[in-house]
């Protein structure tokens, strides 16, 4: 699956799954821009794909702020004129009773977990639809198919953005421009090495093959979503 010539945008791209999906579409061909809060990591996750002869670039993105994301759109068309793949990986989450929650940690899932791909995605579907072809894929989570316990409302957020995918699809199937979800089950993440150990050992129980995800085999889902033999699926769940 081979994206010589296209560029990509990567959200999230500082760590975890966000990062494995830069260095997969990269070694795949494609210029990718990747996008976080976390300039630090994110500097050095582009420079590391620059030193192995890829096309690569960070800008810093908070897909939580409507100007962090027109400004990120607009350098990204000043230095590469369009953006063939949009690939939304950003988001978070924390394990806790619903009945603990405070407004501002919903607000906060919501944000980044529906809203943030909702507005990466709507500030790149213009040159997407003026030039009939794009590739648009969220990263959301099992949690979204069949929820989790202690994530009840990442959970909804998730299954919201699983939503927003496929009507996103029947509304721009007719400019060529392809719309799909990855669903991660657990997956060895920074975040997840952040939940305690019970909860770790519980993921793990909970998967069929008894072992968390790398964060490449779930990139490896988003690649062939992004590539040419992807061209004739669009609306579809794939969980990894």
């Amino acid at each position: 699956m081979q994206l010589k010539d296209k560029t990509a945008v990567v959200t999230g791209a500082a760590s975890g799954i966000g990062r494995a999906t830069a260095e997969t579409l990269a070694s795949a061909g494609a210029f990718v821009f990747l996008g976080d809060i976390d300039e630090e990591r994110g500097k050095a996750a582009a420079a590391a794909l620059r030193e192995q002869g890829c096309g690569a670039e960070f800008i810093r993105l908070d897909v939580t702020d409507l100007g962090s994301v027109a400004l990120f759109k607009k350098q990204v068309y000043e230095k590469r004129g369009q953006a063939d793949i949009v690939a939304n990986v950003a988001g978070w989450g924390k394990i806790q009773p619903f009945m603990e929650n405070t407004p501002e940690f919903w607000r906060k899932v919501i944000d980044l977990n529906l809203l943030g791909p909702v507005a990466v995605s709507h500030a790149f579907l213009d040159k997407m639809i003026e030039r009939g072809s794009g590739k648009i894929v969220v990263v959301a989570s099992d949690a979204g198919r069949v929820g989790s316990l202690g994530e009840t409302v990442y959970s909804g957020a998730k299954g919201g953005a699983i939503a927003f995918c496929k009507s996103l699809a029947r509304e721009v199937a007719r400019y060529n421009i392809n719309v799909n979800c990855v669903c991660p089950g657990p997956t060895d993440t920074p975040l997840l090495r952040a939940v305690p150990e019970k909860h770790q050992e519980a993921f793990v129980k909970a998967t069929p093959m008894r072992r968390l995800a790398k964060p490449s085999e779930i990139a490896d889902a988003v690649l062939f979503f992004a590539s040419d033999q992807a061209s004739f699926v669009t609306g579809q769940v794939i969980s990894v």
